[in-house]
């Protein structure tokens, strides 16, 4: 009896599996995911922005000639109210403080500027109503007057000249004197004439000034448009202000 055909005969699974790999070309390690590494930039920037810097939209002219309409401006979030200083340019909540007269971020109203208001959200441009952005003049416990017989702003008896004023503006066109409460500040924006700051609320609960718990950071510097690209600093003319009590 003649056998029947030969049955085909498996290799191993192991030899086979052995003779695949040995014969496969090398395939290049993959790296991680475009969607891996986009998600861990959003998560650092959402991170710098809720913890270290945020970015602010200026639609009003009350900070001209230093903030122009339009400008794009950082906040240093670590530089909170205890750490300000008299001359620093803040941002801060006016929720509390400030009624609805001049907002510092504006947000179109409507569907299309909900949509653009979330997405600038999520680069760090913060579009909140109730936000606002001012100098700081008086700290707590300052004696703050306007004017002397020169026209001047005094701070605990020392006149203060003001450079950074929109050219044509006096310190003030309503005179005032007020001792800044503890835990609150007195700010003014430097366009004087065009600014609802302090001066503007002092028949409201504060007196006009603002809570430091209030104050979400510090403004370093105009970052857009390019062409005013530049830091903010420490106007000089308040190192020789005497300290609140001193004589």
């Amino acid at each position: 009896m003649n056998p029947g055909p030969e049955a085909p005969q498996q290799e191993p699974v192991a030899a086979s599996l052995e003779t695949d790999a040995a014969t496969e070309p090398d395939r290049p390690r993959g790296g991680p995911s475009w969607l891996l590494l986009g998600g861990v930039a959003l998560l650092v920037m959402l991170l710098v922005r809720g913890f270290l810097v945020q970015s602010f939209y200026v639609p009003s002219g009350s900070m001209e000639p230093t903030i122009e309409p339009g400008d794009r401006i950082l906040v240093n979030k670590l530089a909170d109210g205890d750490a300000v200083r008299r001359g620093d340019i803040v941002v801060f909540d006016g929720t509390t403080s400030f009624a609805a007269a001049d907002r510092t971020p504006h947000q179109d109203d409507g569907a299309i500027g909900k949509v653009l208001g979330d997405a600038a959200s999520v680069v760090g441009i913060d579009l909140g109503e109730q936000d606002f952005v001012k100098r700081v003049i008086g700290l707590p416990g300052d004696h703050v007057v306007c004017c002397d017989d020169r026209g001047r702003l005094t701070l605990n008896g020392k006149a203060v000249d003001e450079p950074y004023l929109m050219p044509g503006d006096d310190p003030s066109d309503l005179e005032f004197d007020i001792t800044v409460p503890a835990g609150r500040l007195w700010v003014m924006g430097d366009h004087r004439s065009d600014s609802a700051d302090s001066r503007s609320h002092l028949g409201d609960p504060g007196g006009g000034t603002v809570r430091l718990s209030d104050v979400i950071g510090r403004a370093t510097a105009t970052y857009w448009p390019l062409s005013r690209l530049g830091r903010f600093e420490r106007p000089s003319a308040f190192a020789q202000v005497p300290a609140a009590g001193e004589p």
